[in-house]
């Protein structure tokens, strides 16, 4: 597959760093054969026909992008961005670092900005494995729910790259990227297209 056929001019201004408020005015394309209408979201219960389906994805979003910075090694202390994409144990993540060049296996990295309060003290990893493009493996000092609750104390919501690039996470983030549904801690990313239902 040709990704660089995806590719499109995408006006600043044009990009929502918000979503709508309230979720359901977001605008819904519609698409029936050859047809496009331009309509909202909260028409979309009269825009299903009989036998249609509607799945939801339950997941909630973890706050899994966590910065912090090498320590105990010789020279500089980079910061570190990882986000946290897949976990293999109670202590394991893979995970995408930048920059991904400064860490080595054996590495620690700190997370957590100094001086912030956390009932942990501190969220140390070693770096055991790194792959391809800036794919690391971290072993964190922490186990299963205790682990679970430092990277929720110190993690950011991980927002798309469209909107990361414009502006820094914050605390409103962790109500906006979750979905009327979401039940089942363990996702990475908001499932988007369910970010559009509100409470009616």
């Amino acid at each position: 597959m040709r990704t660089d056929l995806f590719g499109f001019e995408l006006p600043p201004e044009r990009i929502a760093l918000r979503p709508a408020s309230p979720r359901d005015t977001a605008r819904l394309l519609v698409v029936r054969g050859e047809s496009f209408e331009d309509r909202s979201v909260r028409e979309l219960p009269q825009l299903l026909d009989p036998g249609d389906q509607v799945v939801v994805n339950d997941t909630k979003v973890i706050p899994a992008t966590l910065q912090g910075r090498r320590i105990g090694r010789a020279g500089a202390e980079p910061a570190i961005e990882a986000t946290l994409h897949h976990r293999l144990d109670g202590s394991r993540w893979r995970a995408f670092v930048k920059p991904a060049r400064k860490l080595a296996v054996g590495d620690i990295v700190r997370f957590g900005e100094e001086g912030k309060v956390c009932f942990l003290g501190q969220l140390d990893a070693t770096v055991e494995a790194k792959g391809e493009g800036g794919e690391i493996t971290l072993s964190f000092a922490f186990h299963g729910p205790v682990l679970d609750q430092a990277i929720e104390e110190r993690g950011d919501m991980p927002l798309p790259p469209y909107i990361a690039t414009r502006r820094p996470a914050d605390d409103r983030d962790r109500g906006d990227y979750q979905t009327l549904f979401a039940r089942n801690e363990g996702s990475v990313a908001a499932p988007t297209a369910g970010l559009r239902w509100s409470r009616r």
